[in-house]
């Protein structure tokens, strides 16, 4: 079973998750720069300026900095794989002062304005709506064909026109009923998004804004894992308690009581923000967060092993993985992962490798994808944030 621990200290709330007594997620915000997150979110925008030779535009929606659209974000979404590929020109596609309606991809960070789009991806229980595409896809982490084929069937028939979906592992075994329903809510959010948008003037207006980080939880936790929420602020109480009002998680308020030292969560979160994480065979693994990628180094530390050198590698890099993947939800670390494993000279040990660490993602809440080793023997892989973070 799932619970969630809201702990509130001064200006920084902690949002835990422990399963089964283990801590597996860690979100912090601070509530001076808590409105900075905002992807998600959708805004009415104003285009700025344009710059050919990007083939983008700058779009002003009333933040700090001037958001970013690239014309491949404008353009129609399509399903190459059906449809043949158009060039197009930014020049052809806005003009400046047009008013557009974009949601944003990726957030701002001190150099860069929000990166944006007009390829709106709605998120329900169930479903993510994608309007103004006629593309339907299945999460990977479902894999029963039979059940595939019924969840596209059931969203197929039920979609509005020129309204496309990505269909959520939570929808597996689901009723009919449920996934429809979960869609006519979401369409009916997009329609009031649209009529928000037609009654907007020529200035830059937040339309619709993202769900926090516990509706998050909420809305991707099947609803019978999550057993209680518990919060040590009144603020945060009632602020929860309209959340989960047609759901049966238990919410306790611990008014004023440090959560964080009542289930001995501190030296845990402390651990996650080190670079070194020892395994328990006596190997370790390093993480170093780049801005343009993130690189973790698998190392045999004080293991020697007690036989091959092949099978004392196996083993370091058996534990490593299971430990990565951990991590990565731990610390809800996104973009370009890439792992330097301990080299395995047999093809079969980097292959069960391989298909541990898909196996160990499937407990993730986030989008992932492991492309395998590559020439120079390192594993690539991506990951999706959950949240964004302004700790």
């Amino acid at each position: 079973m799932i619970e969630l621990v809201v702990n509130r200290k001064d200006n920084t709330r902690t949002i835990t998750t422990i399963e089964n007594g283990k801590l597996v997620e860690i979100y912090e915000e601070n509530e001076e720069n808590q409105n900075a997150r905002n992807e998600g979110n959708i805004y009415a925008g104003i285009v700025k300026d344009i710059i050919p030779g990007m083939q983008a535009a700058f779009i002003d929606i009333g933040t700090e900095k001037n958001s970013f659209i690239h014309v491949k974000d404008i353009v129609p979404q399509i399903d190459e794989k059906i449809e043949e590929k158009k060039e197009y020109k930014i020049k052809d596609v806005v003009k400046i002062n047009d008013k557009l309606l974009v949601q944003i991809q990726k957030d701002s960070n001190e150099k860069k304005g929000a990166r944006t789009s007009t390829h709106f991806k709605i998120t329900g229980k169930y479903i993510i709506l994608m309007p103004n595409t006629q593309i339907v896809t299945i999460s990977q982490k479902i894999e029963n064909e039979n059940e595939k084929e019924r969840l596209l069937k059931i969203v197929k028939d039920n979609l509005p026109e020129n309204t496309g979906a990505i269909i959520r592992t939570a929808a597996e075994n689901k009723k009919q009923e449920e996934i429809i329903k979960d869609i006519e809510q979401l369409n009916a959010k997009w329609n009031d998004i649209l009529s928000k948008f037609k009654k907007c003037t020529n200035e830059p207006q937040l339309i619709y804004r993202s769900p926090d980080i516990i509706e998050k939880i909420i809305i991707d936790m099947p609803e019978d894992k999550i057993e209680k929420i518990e919060v040590n602020s009144r603020k945060d109480y009632e602020e929860i308690k309209k959340k989960i009002e047609n759901t049966k998680i238990k919410l306790i308020l611990e008014e004023n009581q440090d959560l964080l030292k009542k289930y001995d969560l501190e030296k845990q979160i402390e651990k996650t923000k080190q670079r070194k994480i020892w395994l328990d065979c006596g190997g370790f693994i390093t993480i170093d967060i780049t801005e343009a990628l993130v690189a973790i180094d698998v190392n045999s530390g004080k293991f020697t092993g007690k036989t091959t050198l092949e099978e004392t590698v196996y083993k370091v890099n058996y534990e490593a993985t299971i430990e990565i993947a951990k991590q990565l939800r731990l610390r809800d670390i996104g973009g370009i992962i890439i792992i330097d494993y301990i080299d395995m000279l047999k093809q079969e040990n980097k292959e069960r490798i391989e298909k541990l660490l898909k196996e160990a993602l499937k407990q993730d809440r986030a989008k992932t994808q492991v492309e395998g080793f590559t020439k120079l023997n390192l594993m690539e892989m991506t990951r999706k944030h959950i949240c964004s973070h302004n700790s």
